[in-house]
């Protein structure tokens, strides 16, 4: 039986969930991976959106007979949530929609190194933990979208770009509590220096005005209807828009791409094992599977994201790989601008 539990993202106390898990093997003289872990539970807090996770754990379970129960919130509670429960959390991994998450959960102790004997030849190492304990699963570009019948697209060279008068009243942002623009502010910051943050948020700030949204699919849809012109989003909600809508006026132009420029806004979604993690076995085949081909392959179809597994190519509809050069900030400089960034934006007063 699944579980799927949402949390509001206004508040992260929830009752622990009441679970109780059987293993019972019986007839071993021949069985298949899936028939060894049949009866498992594995318990997942996702920071991610239940839409793009769920149908690759669905496939998990389909095909090993391991049991997802899934508890969805936002990164941020359910760090908190792992801190307030300690060795009482229920929950055997924690996946992020970004690395700082992760990052943060490493340095309070709520993770744990994972030991698979794969994982540095499947992970490159700027996409996995400096101890192993998470790791990237897909990764994601922070990029404009314009809409083809009002933008000349040589008209912008950078992400700072869009923080100069020329697009007051045309831009489109994401909110203040979104991980995606703290994240991809604090990557401004390590890139370029507080000064220049700190230009680039209170720019966006004055040419958004009201054009602020909670979700990037919502920032998507008004460039594509002409209500703004351009937009900061993560790249697949582009593609996943054109899948649906072929026509659609819209693209991705990928800035920063200059000699001296801070390259394109890399970030993953990832996994982490937690601490106190009560079903090890089970945990470290949801995470085998996930960085596998197969895993891999489902989210380059499914959700259009850059698979962080080498062995594995994009989906033909996203710019390949070699033809960009992205930022070479660690990701897990994340966590540590998280706080300074989200004060910057508080003390800004972005919505």
């Amino acid at each position: 039986m699944k579980m799927i539990i949402q949390i509001d993202r206004k508040s992260y106390i929830v009752p622990y969930l009441s679970i109780l898990l059987a293993f019972i093997l019986l007839g071993l003289g021949s069985f298949k991976v899936g028939d060894l872990y049949a009866g498992e539970s594995v318990i997942v807090y996702s920071g991610r959106a239940e839409r793009l996770i769920k149908p690759v754990l669905d496939h998990f379970e389909k095909t090993t007979g391991t049991t997802v129960q899934l508890l969805t919130a936002g990164s941020t509670e359910l760090v908190n949530r792992l801190r307030a429960e300690k060795t009482r959390t229920p929950a055997d991994v924690f996946i992020t929609n970004e690395a700082g998450a992760l990052e943060l959960a490493r340095k309070l102790h709520l993770l744990q190194p994972i030991t698979l004997p794969d994982i540095e030849k499947t992970i490159p190492q700027p996409f996995r933990a400096p101890d192993n304990s998470w790791i990237g699963l897909s990764g994601r570009m922070w990029v404009t979208v314009y809409n083809t019948t009002m933008v000349d697209p040589s008209s912008i060279h950078s992400l700072l770009d869009l923080a100069t008068p020329t697009w007051k009243g045309k831009l489109a942002i994401p909110t203040a509590n979104s991980e995606y623009l703290q994240a991809g502010a604090s990557m401004v910051l390590a890139a370029k220096g507080e000064k220049t943050a700190d230009a680039f948020l209170q720019g966006i700030r004055d040419n958004a005005g009201n054009e602020v949204y909670g979700k990037n699919r919502q920032i998507v849809d008004a460039v594509a209807k002409g209500k703004v012109s351009v937009g900061i989003v993560n790249h697949y909600y582009i593609f996943r828009h054109l899948s649906k809508d072929p026509q659609a006026p819209i693209a991705p132009l990928i800035t920063d791409q200059d000699e001296g420029g801070m390259g394109s806004i890399m970030n993953v979604a990832g996994i982490g094992l937690t601490a106190h993690a009560k079903h090890l076995p089970a945990a470290n085949q949801l995470i085998t599977f996930l960085m596998s081909p197969t895993g891999q392959r489902m989210f380059a179809e499914i959700n259009k994201e850059y698979p962080v597994n080498p062995a594995v190519s994009a989906d033909p509809a996203v710019p390949p790989a070699s033809s960009f050069r992205a930022s070479t900030i660690p990701l897990t400089r994340l966590a540590e601008l998280r706080d300074p960034i989200i004060q910057e934006i508080q003390r800004l007063g972005l919505r």
